[in-house]
C-alpha cells in the first residue's frame, strides 16, 4: 500500500456508490429533487427530515430511479397501516407501488410491507431497500435492528429516512451508519466519541473528533427541519401554530401503601396511579370532544377500551386486521369517521393525519418519542389550521409531563446543533456546490543537495 493510499484509508468519509440520476421532473420541490438525486449519487443514505416535508415522495422517487438504474426489484419496508399509503401516494406521482407479505407476491418494481412481515422476506434479491420511518433501527440490541442490518448487508443500495434521529442519541446515529454499511457503531464510538461516567450509554464526543465528526455524518446523511436549512426558501412549509393544553384531573383513589395522595415516583406506581384515574381521564377526554375530528391517544387497554364506549370512536388495537385499518383510516381521511382511538405504538407513527387538528392524549408515557410523533401526525408542513393538543393526567402521575418537555428541550438544544454544524456541508453536498482549488502540479524535478 502507498502512503498516499494509506492516508486515504484514514479520511472518515463515506465514498459514494451510487449512480449519476437523470434530472428530476415531476411534483417534487425543488429541494426535494435535489436530495433525491444527492442520496442516488451516495447509493447508501439516510434522510433525517422533519414531518410534512415529503419523504414519501422522496423515498418513491428513489427507489423508481434505482429501479430505472439497475431494472432490478426494490421494497419499501414500512410501520403496519402505512404501507397502503405509499401505494396512495404512488398513484399521485405516477409509481406503481405493489403491496406484498412475502417473497410469493413480489412483482417486477417496487414493493412495499410491514417490518412486522420482514421475517417472509429475502432482502438480498432486491437492489435497493428503503426503512421509512428508520428510527426502528435505535435499539442496538434490538431483534429488528439486527434483522434488518443482517438481512440487507448485500443490497447494494439502501436509503434509510424518519423525522426523529434522536440527536442525543448517538446509538441511533450509530446504528444508522451500521445498516447502510458505512461504519459499525462499536467503530463509530471508538472513533468519535469517550465512554462518560459509568452508564454504559452515556458518550460524548472527543473534543478534537468534533468537527470530523459532523463532516462524516454528512457524507452519508442530511439532517433538515425546514427548507431553508439547506438554502431553499420555505415557501409553504411553516408550521400552524400549536396549542398545547394540560389537564390534571383529581383521583379519588391513593396509591397503595400510601395514606395520602402523593405523586407516583416508580414504574408501577405511575401505572397504578393511571388505573387509578381512568374514570376521570376518560370523562374529561369527553367534556372536550366536539363535533370536529378527534384522534385519542391511550397506552392501557383498559384506557382504550373506555374511550371508545365512551366516545362512540372507532377503535384501531394491535389486533385490527390490515383491512378494517384501511377502512377507518380511509373513513377518517374523508371525513366520514369523526373519532378515532388508538395506541402510539399502533398508529402514531408515519401516518398524516392533517385532516384533523384536535387529539388529545388521555394516557402518556415517559416517551418523548411517542409524544413527538403523535403531535406531529397533525402539526406538520400542510396543516392549515392551528392544532390543538391536549394531555390528560392524573396529579398522582407525577412529572411524567415535565420530563416530556425537559427531553423536548433537549432534542430541541441538540437538533439546532446538529443543523449548525451540518447546515454548510449539507447544502454543499446537495446542491452540488463546489469549491475551486488549484491543484499543485509539479512540472520540474526537483534536484536535492548532496548532503540531505
Amino acid at each position: 500500500m502507498s502512503y498516499k493510499t494509506f492516508l486515504e484509508n484514514k479520511r472518515r468519509c463515506n465514498v459514494p456508490t451510487g449512480f449519476e440520476p437523470p434530472e428530476l421532473h415531476g411534483k417534487l420541490f425543488d429541494f426535494q429533487k435535489d436530495i433525491v438525486s444527492w442520496a442516488c449519487r451516495r447509493g447508501r443514505a439516510a434522510l433525517f427530515e422533519d414531518c410534512g416535508l415529503g419523504k414519501t415522495p422522496q423515498q418513491l422517487a428513489w427507489a423508481n430511479q434505482v429501479l430505472e438504474h439497475t431494472g432490478k426489484n426494490q421494497i419499501i419496508i414500512a410501520p403496519l397501516g402505512v404501507s397502503r399509503q405509499h401505494v396512495r401516494e404512488g398513484k399521485k406521482f405516477g409509481i406503481d407501488v405493489n403491496l406484498v407479505a412475502s417473497m410469493d407476491e413480489v412483482k417486477r418494481g417496487i414493493s412495499i410491507t410491514n417490518y412486522e412481515k420482514l421475517h417472509k422476506f429475502d432482502l438480498s434479491k432486491f437492489e435497493g431497500v428503503v426503512l421509512d420511518e428508520s428510527s426502528i433501527l435505535k435499539s442496538y440490541s434490538g431483534a429488528t435492528r439486527n434483522e434488518i442490518i443482517d438481512k440487507s448487508s448485500r443490497v447494494r443500495y439502501k436509503l434509510a429516512c424518519t423525522a426523529t434521529p434522536a440527536p442525543n442519541d448517538y446509538m441511533e446515529l450509530g446504528n444508522h451508519s451500521e445498516f447502510l454499511g458505512v461504519m459499525s457503531r462499536v467503530e463509530m464510538l471508538a472513533t468519535f466519541f469517550i465512554h462518560d461516567g459509568g452508564e454504559t450509554s452515556k458518550w460524548r464526543l472527543k473534543g478534537h473528533a468534533e468537527s470530523d465528526f459532523w463532516k462524516w455524518l454528512c457524507s452519508w446523511s442530511v439532517n433538515i427541519r425546514k427548507p431553508s436549512d439547506l438554502g431553499y426558501e420555505d415557501g409553504k412549509f411553516k408550521l400552524p401554530k400549536l396549542n398545547l393544553h394540560e389537564h390534571i384531573v383529581s383521583s379519588k383513589q391513593h396509591l397503595e401503601g400510601h395514606l395520602f395522595a402523593l405523586p407516583a415516583s416508580t414504574l408501577q406506581e405511575r401505572r397504578n396511579a393511571r388505573r387509578a384515574s381512568l374514570n376521570e381521564r376518560v370523562r374529561m377526554a369527553a367534556d372536550l370532544c366536539n363535533n370536529e375530528q378527534w384522534v385519542f391517544w391511550c397506552n392501557l387497554n383498559q384506557e382504550s377500551e373506555a374511550l371508545t364506549k365512551a366516545l362512540d370512536a372507532e377503535e384501531i388495537r394491535g389486533s385490527t386486521s390490515e383491512e378494517e385499518r384501511e377502512r377507518i383510516i380511509l373513513g377518517f381521511l374523508d371525513g366520514s369517521i369523526r373519532r378515532v382511538v388508538s395506541k402510539p405504538s399502533i398508529w402514531g407513527f408515519g401516518l398524516n393525519l392533517q385532516c384533523c387538528h384536535n387529539t388529545a392524549l388521555v394516557g402518556i408515557s415517559d416517551s418523548y418519542e411517542e409524544f413527538y410523533q403523535v403531535l406531529r401526525r397533525f402539526w406538520r408542513f400542510g396543516q392549515e389550521r392551528e392544532v390543538d393538543a391536549h394531555v390528560i393526567i392524573s396529579e398522582l402521575e407525577g412529572a411524567v409531563l415535565s420530563n416530556i418537555k425537559r427531553k423536548e428541550e433537549d432534542a430541541r438544544r441538540m437538533g439546532d446543533e446538529m443543523i449548525a454544524h451540518m447546515a454548510n456541508i449539507s447544502s454543499e453536498q446537495i446542491k452540488g456546490a463546489s469549491r475551486e482549488i488549484e491543484t499543485y502540479n509539479p512540472q520540474q524535478e526537483m534536484i536535492l543537495p548532496n548532503w540531505i
